[in-house]
């Protein structure tokens, strides 16, 4: 299993590369749904025969060796892949994958697979995340009937929609100020190693309080937001553990509230 840094470094990774690679397209395809497949198929970034190939989002070569693009150049490797082709019983199988040059031709790939293929020209230009990696599972990308709810709960986790301003137009409009916490509350304990408008709703109120710079506002919680976080615990008379749970997140709620 993946520790909480590898997670966050592979994201922080591959998310500015599946954003470089979607944007400018006229077929495109979400960057939170890519990246959360990449976190899927590779295991964050841990499986080492994936990672060797630059095979992070397991495209298969297929039996007529398609090129969508100019991103693989005929390279594969083969290895062992659960199949479930009756929606209850997984099979072992033995297939080969396509192995790139650098996980940007990787992504590069995928891309131009689901805006060439005819089978998932319903996955492009969805803005709706589920809708989106709906049309890449039905598809054919994946057989297991779980993989949908995988991937919305690998995007959901770590707050990937943030990533999809690039193809959808839509940006971050809210107006931070010192009486308005632009971000929304979360609906999780943050803690270090969390991601997203999670922590930056959190950060919001430590920046308030004066424990945290503006610029540390980046939705990462770190060394220093943890440390900032305990500050304002004990500051506010709560257990100083450096998480944000619902007592300290309804304290902060409380006085920080328009």
């Amino acid at each position: 299993m993946a520790t909480t840094k590898q997670v966050n470094d592979f994201i922080r990774k591959v998310a500015p590369i599946a954003q470089e690679k979607a944007s400018g397209r006229d077929k495109w395809s979400l960057p939170s749904v890519c990246i959360a497949q990449c976190c899927c198929e590779s295991a964050y970034g841990t499986s080492p025969k994936m990672m060797m190939a630059n095979a992070i989002l397991g495209v298969k070569v297929g039996k007529s060796k398609v090129h969508f693009g100019t991103a693989w150049k005929d390279k594969a490797y083969s290895t062992q892949t659960k199949e479930c082709y009756d929606g209850k019983t997984y099979v072992n199988i033995t297939d080969m994958f396509r192995a790139y040059d650098t996980i940007s031709d990787a992504i590069e790939d995928y891309y131009d697979m689901l805006a060439s293929c005819s089978r998932y020209r319903n996955c492009l230009k969805q803005t709706d995340p589920v809708d989106c990696i709906t049309a890449i599972k039905n598809g054919g990308y994946a057989t297991s009937p779980t993989y949908i709810n995988t991937i919305m709960n690998i995007i959901k986790k770590y707050d990937l929609t943030q990533y999809d301003n690039v193809v959808t137009g839509k940006s971050d409009d809210t107006v931070m100020t010192q009486n308005h916490n632009p971000y929304p509350e979360p609906t999780q304990t943050v803690r270090f190693g969390t991601t997203g408008n999670h922590a930056r709703w959190v950060q919001w109120c430590l920046w308030r309080f004066g424990l945290l710079a503006e610029s540390g506002i980046d939705g990462i919680i770190g060394v220093k937001s943890v440390s900032a976080i305990k500050t304002a615990q004990q500051r506010l008379g709560l257990n100083d553990d450096g998480i944000v749970g619902k007592n300290t997140q309804m304290t902060f709620k409380r006085v920080f509230s328009n």
